[in-house]
């Protein structure tokens, strides 16, 4: 009686969902940078043993939602397809119904649901089972660090199934033929399920485990850097006999020395930055200024040339009556003489005449005024 109740209860615990002969498990996710490797997990969970026979992984996009295949495995044979091959390796123990895939190289077309299937022998039932990769893009290989500052270098490795790190290695090597050093390893301590750090040589005291190995980081951070440090870290994880590995260039920055800022050492960089904008400046300020003085100059030019012609007028208008004030001629005849020549007989004039400086023929001629006055006195003059 208890046996169908078994049959029930074990689907569920395992979070899976039956189907028309199929045996479907929930979609996880996983997000990967690209470059980086992906371990999509296929494993069939079983309190029987079972013999795998198949193993189908296919792949399909947002863009094309046709099937794509990636690897089969079939009659104790892997075989990857098309664009995966020489990325994609089964990893998984088929002897224990573990179809689990690695992908490396991911690049951003990798992006999509990857479907596994599984088949067991003698069974009609078929496993199944989809994860969802989302491609992130690529985290920067190449690190530029000053000396004296502290360097996080990243390693994680992406998987779907809680598989603890077995060993951390983390090496250094200058140069292409040089000499390999040890930067840092991990190893499981006895009896402990958490491991323990270890650095040597010239990184020792200096290199600390900045990731999260439960969750497979094994980032690290490299502190007080100097200018030796130069060079490509390799960081090698591994799970059980699976290997993920990444190499980082770590290039060091020497720390210019110190200087006071004055406005004469600032002064090249401006100019060196800014020079065509400065340029132009200062030839513009210039055109304006000489613009601006020659319309001054104009106008300084135009106010004198008005006061010198309204003064030239006001000292001819002056002149023309200091001229005429000038011709002035009078003459005086007393009553008496005038009455004695009456009585004698003899007529004598007594006559007082006064010789104005005569102006010059020119303004006469040209002042009507003046050349009337000198013609009334020619004629008193000849009547006397």
């Amino acid at each position: 009686m208890f046996c169908p109740l078994k049959i029930i209860l074990v689907p569920l615990i395992l979070d899976y969902s039956l189907g028309p002969n199929n045996l479907i498990v929930a979609t996880p996710e996983l997000t990967v940078h690209v470059g980086d490797s992906a371990l999509m997990g296929c494993v069939f969970q079983s309190t029987e043993e079972k013999h795998v026979t198949k193993v189908d992984w296919m792949f399909s996009s947002e863009e094309d939602t046709r099937d794509e295949y990636v690897l089969y495995y079939y009659a104790n044979l892997s075989v990857p397809m098309g664009r995966f091959l020489n990325r994609v390796h089964l990893v998984g123990d088929i002897s224990r119904s573990d179809g689990s895939l690695l992908l490396q190289d991911v690049k951003e077309a990798d992006q999509g649901t990857y479907k596994c299937e599984i088949r067991l022998k003698m069974e009609s039932l078929v496993f199944k089972k989809e994860v969802v990769l989302r491609v992130i893009p690529e985290e920067p290989k190449e690190l530029m660090v000053h000396v004296g500052d502290s360097a996080k270098m990243a390693c994680v490795f992406q998987s779907t199934e809680e598989k603890r790190m077995t060993k951390l290695d983390w090496v250094f090597s200058s140069g292409e033929h040089a000499k390999k050093e040890i930067v840092l390893r991990y190893y499981p301590k006895l009896k402990v399920p958490v491991g323990y750090p270890q650095n040597w040589g010239r990184f020792q005291n200096r290199v600390n485990l900045a990731g999260d190995i439960s969750s497979n980081d094994g980032s690290i951070m490299l502190q007080g850097v100097k200018e030796s440090d130069g060079g490509n870290y390799i960081c090698s994880i591994y799970l059980g006999n699976l290997e993920f590995k990444k190499t980082i260039l770590l290039r060091v920055i020497l720390k210019e020395p110190r200087t006071l800022v004055t406005p004469a050492t600032l002064t090249p960089d401006i100019l060196g930055n800014n020079q065509l904008v400065i340029i132009v400046g200062i030839v513009c300020t210039t055109i304006l200024l000489l613009a601006t003085l020659i319309l001054i100059m104009k106008r300084t030019h135009r106010n004198k040339s008005s006061v010198n012609s309204t003064t030239l007028v006001k000292n001819l208008e002056n002149t023309k009556r200091m001229n005429l004030e000038k011709h002035i001629y009078s003459s005086i005849s007393t009553k008496e003489v005038i009455e004695e020549e009456e009585l004698t007989g003899k007529s004598e004039a007594t006559y007082m005449t006064m010789h104005p400086v005569w102006p010059s023929m020119r303004s006469t001629q040209n002042n009507p005024l003046e050349k009337k006055s000198a013609e009334e006195m020619l004629k008193t003059e000849q009547a006397f």
